[in-house]
């Protein structure tokens, strides 16, 4: 059998996860080779030839003689390659485009502060954790509102939009960030947890833990 020409550097982190859930949605065929973050395999030089940055996710596509770093970048790539969760008409294709960009700018990163802060920050910073708990609320309220009238981040479909921010979610749910008073969010949230493909890619290549 041939070997699949994608091939997913990846650690369990949601960024991670993103790409994960994104391949088993669309049925790709692919394989998975394990980014060790805690043994420090991010920063072997076999790994920084694919990405300087020496984080996770990467993808290559060996038939194409692509690399890819950045997940938002991975998502519209294997998109546009599957023909699937991109909308193809211009409202729906854009709406889920401005929502995957508002959380690789502001919601994925404001949350990753967060845990910082509030899990792992070997000495308390009040002042830190105080401001990434204010903005991240806020991000919950921007979401809620957007969420009161549609079914998903774009409209009617389902789309990568909804991918990247449940993936930033469900480790905010993993280490024990409440959303529930944000009920228009927390509907969204159950309704792409129930995903099959969703609950698949949340264990590639081993379930997160919290702190």
């Amino acid at each position: 059998m041939q070997a699949p020409s994608l091939v997913l550097y990846t650690d369990s982190s949601p960024n991670g996860f993103k790409i994960t859930i994104a391949l088993e949605e669309m049925g790709l065929a692919y394989r998975l080779e394990h980014v060790r973050i805690e043994h420090g395999e991010h920063m072997q030089p076999d790994f920084l030839a694919l990405n300087p940055a020496g984080r996770i996710p990467v993808l290559v596509d060996r038939d194409a003689d692509i690399v890819l770093f950045e997940s938002a970048a991975i998502l519209l790539y294997l998109a546009q390659l599957s023909g699937q969760l991109l909308d193809q008409a211009a409202q729906p294709r854009w709406a889920a485009i401005t929502w995957l960009m508002y959380h690789s700018a502001s919601m994925g990163p404001l949350l990753g502060q967060r845990v910082h802060f509030e899990c792992f920050e070997a000495v308390p910073n009040p002042a830190a954790l105080q401001r990434y708990r204010s903005l991240t609320e806020s991000t919950f309220e921007t979401l809620d509102q957007h969420l009161a009238s549609r079914s998903w981040l774009a409209g009617d479909a389902y789309s990568i939009a909804d991918i990247a921010t449940f993936a930033w979610l469900h480790i905010a749910a993993l280490v024990g960030f409440d959303f529930s008073a944000y009920r228009h969010l927390v509907r969204w949230y159950r309704q792409v947890e129930r995903r099959p493909a969703v609950q698949r890619g949340i264990c590639l290549p081993a379930p997160a833990t919290g702190p």
